[in-house]
């Protein structure tokens, strides 16, 4: 089966360019197009979708808010089944990063995406990854996320008690933005075996990917702000 994609974005010959990118890829179809973020909820009552490419300042309603509808229930947690939402914006703004992602998005890309990685990225968050522009997210772990409780010194919040000790180092080194193989690297684990932690983590704490994994970090006192590197 194809990758569904809907495009969102109140500039049509933005939606143009994308479509012509993603109509190129056997395994994507656009499946639907809206022009701000209230007219993509409205198409999405009757359009099975995968992944959302959304823009984050559009009229009526912008795409932080839009997100957080097709996200997230009234009490804020995951929807079951609903779309990926992919942010695209020209802004490279920590707030629309961190705001955006707190909606639920699984991704943030600027809109000067190279064509091959925007591929890349919404078959990643369809198969259940994170992506985040690589400066986005050097400085948002900056910002937000600057000390850590390294894993030998947390005590292990009342939020992380599902959690084996094993998972709570893993789930700490996630919330510092480490890759896989940079985790199974600084544990001595292979990357399956990380990989098989992560997801773990992640079904136990009710998360939908990484990214919320780094958000609940911060919410919950394991990341304190701090100023840039």
């Amino acid at each position: 089966m194809p990758i569904r994609v809907m495009l969102v974005d109140d500039q049509e010959l933005l939606r143009t360019g994308f479509r012509m990118i993603l109509q190129s890829q056997g395994d994507i179809e656009i499946a639907a197009e809206a022009g701000d973020g209230a007219q993509a909820l409205e198409v999405l009552k009757g359009t099975e979708v995968d992944v959302i490419l959304m823009d984050v300042r559009m009229p009526r309603l912008d795409g932080v808010q839009a997100t957080r509808r097709i996200c997230l229930d009234a009490e804020g947690s995951p929807l079951p089944g609903a779309p990926h939402v992919l942010i695209l914006t020209t802004f490279d703004l920590d707030e629309y990063a961190f705001a955006a992602l707190k909606a639920g998005a699984s991704g943030f890309l600027l809109k000067d995406v190279p064509p091959t990685e925007l591929v890349a990225a919404i078959r990643a968050v369809h198969g259940g990854d994170a992506v985040v522009a690589p400066t986005t997210t050097r400085r948002m772990i900056d910002r937000f996320a600057e000390v850590l409780p390294t894993p030998a010194t947390a005590g292990g919040p009342p939020v992380l008690a599902p959690l084996t000790e094993r998972e709570r180092e893993v789930f700490l080194l996630v919330a510092q933005g480490l890759s896989n193989g940079e985790i199974a690297a600084r544990l001595t684990l292979s990357e399956a075996t990380v990989k098989t932690h992560v997801g773990r983590i992640l079904a136990k704490l009710g998360l939908r990917d990484r990214v919320q994994a780094v958000v609940l970090a911060y919410e919950n006192g394991l990341v304190r702000a701090g100023e840039p590197l």
